[in-house]
């Protein structure tokens, strides 16, 4: 019987219930009631369901005698009908052949998932060079280039709206195709390259054929522009300073000569100075109006700055140094001083001559100050003709020092003690030293990169955020470049909405829905969304070329735009 109850119950995996019925019952008919009440104990109190782990407790039908007391000594057994061992077997073939479950047919929705590229750390199939570099680098010719697809696109330059650019994947392969195997295209780039530097080893020892070779192709700008800065503006004032300190400079050091006057001295000195500095000054102006190169794209401004700076620690150490160290001296070995008569005719004619060439340089700044909308104070504390700054300083500072002589060598004359002179020279020594200092502070201000006015700040601000295609600007930097010159930089952060229906406006709506209904595959939609994803950057890079445009034509002083996506 066991062996028939073991194939029944392989035949399905759910049977055990059957399965323990049956044994239920035929242990019941073979036990007794002792027996069977023990193996109900195990139903019951959860035991079974370790040796039947398929099976729940509900599923387990028990079949027991009813057990009553009737009387003290007496008990009737009654015997529930046992089914006989083929009547448990259909039983079991019946519910084998009964399905378990009802189950409804399965539905697999199956998500269509575009495959993801790996690019790899370097990937430049699809980067775009221009015919130049691919001459350069891979050593072609333009009539190669003319076989390659050409394609058009938008100009980095403002003086042009587009240009050609090739594939460089083409490019590469083109090259191959010329030079026949990457080392040999390696070895034509190591000889051009010697005979790059060689060329360039001569051009340095023939500078001067180098820029008159330049000039006949206008690619640098005229000579007339270097010397025609000197006739106008800071140009003119330092030039005028030039002249009339140099002879200032010769008539003190002669009356000096003649009295032997410390006071004297320090003007002699002071003269000097002022006309080192001013030649200084010149040729940072002449430096300043280069045209940029690759090396410097920014252009030569900032050497007025330079040159100021330089002057500024000259006439510290010049000017301040030694006309204390002669005052020092003094102090401590006075000397009788001659006449003084031509020293006072000399300072008269110093501080006639200073006192021109400070009006020059007064009204120069004023004119300047009124062009920005600024007071004449504030433009010259925060340094923005750094050239004309100079000037005015160090001739504010002469016709001070000019009174300080004068005051002192006339106390000497008066008391006959040459202690005074030594004050003096010390005194001028003082102003110089303090002159040095500003000038010294406010131009490495502007070397270190300052901020254009706020005013002007938010106005172009306001400009950018007044764009319907843009939401909203920051990390705004605006620098002064010097000579009126700025850079403008913002982090953008452009609506894609605008941008977007920007592009559709010069779109065919017909033709575009009808693109969209033959998309039937992930990769014919990754095809139509991969052709106007393109298009819709290319319209974003229009939109900052058009802000940038708009910059510079509403601010003049703008030079130099980087308006960042952000």
């Amino acid at each position: 019987m066991l062996p028939g109850l073991a194939a029944a119950a392989a035949a399905h995996r759910c049977s055990w219930s059957s399965l323990c019925r049956l044994r239920l019952r035929c242990r019941a008919v073979a036990c007794g009631s002792s027996d069977l009440q023990e193996w109900q104990n195990l139903v019951t109190f959860g035991s079974f369901s370790n040796i039947v782990p398929c099976c729940t407790l509900n599923q387990v039908k028990s079949y027991s005698t009813n057990v009553q007391k009737e009387g003290q000594g007496s008990q009737t057994h009654k015997m529930e009908k046992v089914p006989s061992f083929d009547e448990a077997a259909e039983n079991i073939g019946a519910e084998l052949k009964a399905p378990l479950i009802k189950q409804e047919p399965l539905q697999v929705r199956v998500k269509a998932v575009l495959k993801k590229r790996e690019y790899g750390p370097k990937y430049t199939q699809n980067n775009f060079i221009t015919g130049v570099r691919a001459m350069n680098e891979f050593c072609l010719k333009s009539s190669d280039l003319e076989q390659l697809r050409k394609i058009r696109r938008r100009s980095p330059h403002e003086d042009t709206e587009s240009f050609t650019v090739y594939l460089r994947s083409d490019v590469e392969a083109k090259s191959l195709e010329v030079w026949g195997s990457p080392e040999a295209l390696a070895r034509e780039k190591k000889l051009r390259k010697e005979a790059e530097i060689e060329y360039r080893e001569r051009l340095f020892r023939n500078q001067k054929v180098l820029r008159e070779y330049r000039e006949f192709l206008g690619n640098t700008k005229p000579r007339s522009r270097t010397t025609s800065v000197f006739f106008k503006g800071p140009g003119k004032v330092v030039m005028v300073a030039i002249c009339i300190n140099g002879l200032n400079c010769f008539f003190k050091f002669l009356a000096w000569i003649y009295t032997g006057s410390a006071s004297m001295f320090s003007e002699a000195i002071h003269s000097l100075s002022d006309t080192c500095n001013q030649a200084l000054l010149a040729l940072g102006i002449s430096k300043s109006v280069q045209t940029p190169d690759p090396t410097h794209p920014y252009g030569f401004s900032n050497m007025r700055y330079i040159a100021s700076l330089i002057s500024g620690v000259g006439i510290f150490m010049m000017g301040a140094g030694l006309s204390w160290y002669h005052g020092v001296m003094g102090l401590l070995n006075p000397q009788p001083i001659e006449s003084l008569l031509w020293a006072y005719c000399i300072l008269a004619g110093s501080l006639v001559s200073e006192g021109a060439t400070l009006l020059v340089a007064v009204n120069e700044l004023r004119r300047s100050a009124r062009a920005k909308g600024m007071s004449l104070y504030k433009y010259v504390m925060e340094s923005r003709d750094p050239s004309t700054n100079v000037i005015l300083l160090e001739d504010t500072a002469a016709v001070l020092g000019v009174t300080i002589a004068a005051t002192c060598m006339g106390l000497t004359s008066v008391t006959g003690n040459p202690l005074y002179d030594s004050l003096g020279s010390l005194g001028v020594g003082t102003l110089l030293g303090v002159v040095s200092a500003f000038l010294i502070y406010t131009n490495t201000e502007a070397l270190l990169g300052r901020s254009i006015q706020p005013e002007q700040v938010q106005r172009l601000t306001e400009l950018l955020e007044n764009d319907p295609s843009v939401r909203a600007i920051h990390d705004v930097k605006a620098t002064d470049l010097g000579l009126g010159k700025v850079r403008f930089k913002a982090e953008v952060d452009f609506d894609g909405r605008v941008v977007t229906r920007s592009y559709l406006e010069k779109q065919d709506f017909d033709q575009m829905l009808q693109e969209i209904q033959e998309v039937k595959t992930p990769e014919e939609l990754e095809t139509f969304m991969l052709k106007h994803g393109e298009n819709i950057i290319d319209t974003l890079g229009a939109e900052v070329d058009r802000l940038e445009k708009e910059l510079k034509k509403r601010n003049p002083e703008v030079r130099h735009v980087d308006l960042e996506i952000l």
